[in-house]
């Protein structure tokens, strides 16, 4: 059969999500601990990677085995088995075809932002004490529905196919020193998210335009768009499949 599990996690000690030979990674932590558990070797795939320092509140990787007979027991010793900044929530019988990464319809990120010094947010929120423009980069962030080609946010010399996004959510949202960008589309590119998130800080500076902004969307180079800001307050939230 084939398994959903829904888990979440916190990145700061993890290269990401995606195994890397000589790092800890979230996949690797997780094919140990379910290979060890259900005692043979299982290899999930999951919805997406996230780099160095990401976290995800909710994230889905598939794997198949045999029918499991008591999937919430199953949840409760993965939890006392896996580290403290990863927990399984739930496990999901699915058709065969069902697939983590392809049969997601969106994916949401949030990135966080505190604007005066916060003795506990370090770690989890980006620490920025510039006063920012938050309209200006809202009426920004309202561009990006006008195009789908986001070359100018990826990381260069990545492999992939298209650099085509559907963004179908992007603001901002400020509750005294706290800033949220959230920002939905059916795929992103790698780093895609903290460039965006780069560009229309400077746009909150007033370094940039929104006209400029619309440049840098329009010309596809990435050194034309703003610095990538820092991992730890970026967070994957929510991944929708058709079937769940």
């Amino acid at each position: 059969m084939r398994y959903f599990i829904e888990f979440a996690y916190n990145g700061a000690a993890y290269c990401g999500w995606q195994y890397q030979p000589h790092s800890s990674s979230v996949q690797e932590t997780l094919n140990k601990a379910l290979s060890l558990l259900l005692r043979t070797t299982i290899d999930v795939v999951g919805a997406g990677r996230t780099d160095t320092g990401v976290h995800a509140r909710q994230m889905f990787a598939h794997f198949d085995h045999d029918e499991i007979a008591d999937r919430q027991k199953l949840v409760q010793k993965l939890n006392s088995f896996l580290p403290k900044d990863i927990v399984v929530y739930r496990f999901i019988p699915l058709h065969s075809e069902a697939h983590a990464r392809f049969d997601a319809a969106s994916r949401t990120y949030e990135y966080h932002i505190h604007t005066f010094k916060d003795a506990f947010d370090n770690e989890a929120s980006w620490y920025n004490f510039n006063t920012l423009d938050v309209d200006k980069m809202n009426e920004a962030a309202k561009l990006l529905f006008n195009y789908t080609d986001f070359k100018c946010f990826s990381k260069t010399h990545t492999d992939v196919r298209t650099f085509n996004c559907d963004i179908k959510e992007a603001r901002w949202e400020q509750h005294g020193n706290k800033l949220v960008f959230t920002v939905s589309a059916d795929r992103f590119l790698r780093n895609m998210v903290r460039a965006i998130v780069g560009t229309l800080v400077n746009v909150g500076l007033g370094k940039m335009s929104i006209e400029e902004f619309a440049g840098i969307i329009e010309s596809r180079d990435r050194n034309k768009a703003g610095f990538s800001v820092p991992a730890h307050g970026l967070y994957l939230t929510k991944v929708i499949y058709p079937y769940l």
